[in-house]
C-alpha cells in the first residue's frame, strides 16, 4: 500500500456532495429514494437527499472492512435487512463514500436489480480496481482515503456485547 493519501475534510465533502447532486440533476435522473450504504454512505445519502429534494432515505447495513485495508472475503448484509417491497418499481440512487473493490456496491445494486425500475450509484471516490463503475463520481483515486468521519479513533470503544 502506498503512503499516498487522499484527505477529505468536512468542508470538501460539502462541495463534493453538491457536485454529485448536480451530476445527477444534469443527467435528468430523478430518484424516488436514496439508499445509503451504512456507515460511510450515510453522510452522502443525507446530503444528496437535501440537494435533490428526496425525502425517502433508506439504509442498508453492509460490513466488509474490518480495519485499515482489512476486509472480509465477501461483504455481509447486517440486520435489520431492507424489505424489498419498499423498493419495488422505484428509481433508486445508491450512495456510498467509496467504491474501493466495488463488492459492497455490487451486492447492494444486485439486491435492488430484481425489484426497482432503475438503480444508479453515486460515490465520493471511486478506485480503478472497483468492479462497479459508478454512475456519479466526485473523484477517482487509488490512494488511501482519510474520511473526516473515520480518520480519528472513536471517543469511546464499545465493549463486545452478545446480539439481542
Amino acid at each position: 500500500m502506498s503512503d499516498e493519501r487522499e484527505v477529505l475534510t468536512y468542508e470538501l465533502f460539502g462541495g463534493a456532495a453538491r457536485e454529485l447532486a448536480q451530476q445527477v440533476a444534469d443527467d435528468g435522473f430523478e430518484p424516488d429514494l436514496i439508499l445509503s450504504i451504512a456507515r460511510g454512505g450515510l453522510f452522502l445519502g443525507g446530503a444528496l437527499g437535501y440537494a435533490l429534494d428526496v425525502k425517502n432515505l433508506f439504509v442498508m447495513n453492509v460490513e466488509f472492512y474490518t480495519g485499515v485495508d482489512e476486509r472480509l472475503e465477501l461483504p455481509v448484509v447486517l440486520p435489520p435487512t431492507l424489505d424489498a417491497v419498499d423498493l419495488t418499481g422505484a428509481r433508486v440512487l445508491v450512495a456510498d463514500d467509496v467504491a474501493d473493490t466495488g463488492k459492497t456496491l455490487e451486492l447492494v445494486r444486485d439486491f435492488c436489480a430484481g425489484y426497482v425500475s432503475d438503480v444508479r450509484t453515486a460515490v465520493v471516490y471511486e478506485k480503478s480496481r472497483s468492479l462497479v463503475k459508478c454512475d456519479y463520481v466526485w473523484r477517482r483515486t487509488d490512494a488511501w482515503i482519510d474520511f473526516p468521519w473515520s480518520s480519528q479513533p472513536p471517543v469511546r470503544t464499545r465493549s463486545a456485547r452478545p446480539p439481542h
